[in-house]
């Protein structure tokens, strides 16, 4: 059996990393997501009608573009990108956010609800519940709203309401706790639609499956333009749902090396960052086990990214679970480089990143020196829409 159909196992790990730490009163209704998706996974209809919504509303599939410029200013190895930033709403949130939204609709339920950090999640639902004609909650941090109120907007223009979360950190974190108390008193009728592949099972296997179309349609594509696989494929790794979808159509091919992209801030420093599996330890977060970023009393720690999308202190187990095996190599970059691959990719080939997604053009830019004759495939995750006001009136226009 293969990878992706043999893990995670039924209780939801993959490895050691994984499960479902719940709350009694929301383990029924996990069961419940659980035995829908597995049952509509398998369902004619349910694939029909996500296929046409792909195609007829999505605009899949979105191409993949040979960074010819960029490549030249590296020098060394030839660099694409799948283009996520020409998916609706500008990022690859919509993937799983209108099968989320279908689900929602296959169940019976009457809302949807989510956390989100650089509220492209947020937007992404929003505009599945307007779609399925259903309500829409969403929890974000309150540094968040103030760094990307571009997206505040759109989610509030799409007839969602919006929960500014104003405790801890004020951050993702503490939009999904927020989140995790509003939806136990509203799991009859709401689905948590959660954001990334973290949280408890089924989640990171649900979301990483509605990814996958990611990894399909590049490996198809990229062998179509090329004639072969390549030779190294890179993603930027919060949650890690970007990721997970582009790795899942790659994962056995072994002769195609696989990087996961961690922020590392400003330092290495505790608090600095938000490099989950490059400075973590195993623990338990969010109702499941992986790596986390602890502090002295061994709880969440605090991070920082530039980047809002990427500011977790934990990842989704499959990642943990890939690290540990050796299947995928992770590494971090840091604001400065994520700023100027932002820069350096709007200059040479008119494409303005969002700062997620700058984490893997900074590696891109980085190792493509060094393998000449080698070709680096990136996950261009989401569009920089919601990241230009924030960019210039905090760093300028770049040089």
């Amino acid at each position: 059996m293969g990878y992706l159909k043999s893990t995670p196992n039924t209780e939801g790990f993959f490895g050691e990393y994984g499960g479902a730490d719940l709350p009694p009163p929301l383990v029924p209704h996990f069961k419940e997501i659980t035995d829908a998706y597995l049952r509509l996974s398998k369902s004619a209809d349910f694939i029909a009608e996500l296929r046409y919504i792909r195609k007829h509303f999505q605009g899949r599939p979105t191409p993949v573009s040979h960074l010819k410029n960029l490549s030249d200013l590296c020098g060394g190895a030839q660099i694409y990108a799948k283009r996520e930033d020409l998916n609706h709403t500008g990022a690859h949130k919509l993937n799983h956010c209108m099968a989320e939204g279908l689900l929602a609709k296959y169940m019976g339920k009457k809302k949807l609800m989510a956390e989100t950090g650089a509220g492209q999640h947020g937007v992404a639902l929003a505009t599945a519940a307007a779609y399925f004609g259903l309500e829409c909650e969403i929890h974000m941090g309150e540094i968040d709203i103030a760094k990307e109120a571009p997206n505040v907007t759109r989610m509030k223009l799409l007839g969602a309401t919006v929960v500014p979360v104003g405790f801890g950190g004020r951050s993702l974190k503490e939009a999904v706790d927020s989140c995790f108390q509003s939806y136990v008193s509203q799991a009859d009728t709401a689905l948590f639609a959660i954001g990334s592949v973290v949280g408890p099972h089924p989640f990171p296997r649900m979301v990483r499956d509605f990814q996958h179309v990611i990894g399909v349609e590049a490996r198809e594509q990229f062998l179509e333009m090329t004639g072969e696989l390549p030779d190294m494929v890179a993603a930027c790794v919060g949650g890690g749902s970007n990721a997970m979808g582009l790795f899942s159509g790659f994962i056995e091919d072994k002769d195609v090396a696989l990087y996961g992209v961690e922020p590392l801030g400003t330092s290495s420093k505790l608090g600095e960052h938000a490099a989950t599996i490059t400075y973590g330890e195993d623990g338990d977060i969010h109702g499941f086990r992986t790596i986390v970023l602890k502090d002295a009393e061994g709880n969440p720690a605090p991070v920082h990214t530039v980047a809002s999308g990427l500011d977790y202190p934990g990842v989704g187990p499959e990642h943990a679970h890939l690290h540990r095996t050796g299947r995928v190599t992770y590494t971090a970059a840091s604001d400065t480089e994520a700023l100027d691959a932002f820069y350096k990719l709007s200059r040479h080939e008119g494409i303005i990143p969002a700062l997620e997604s700058a984490h893997a053009v900074a590696f891109a830019i980085r190792e493509a020196k060094a393998h000449p004759g080698k070709s680096i495939l990136i996950n261009l995750s989401g569009r920089g829409d919601k990241d230009i006001d924030y960019v210039t009136e905090t760093y300028g226009f770049g040089e």
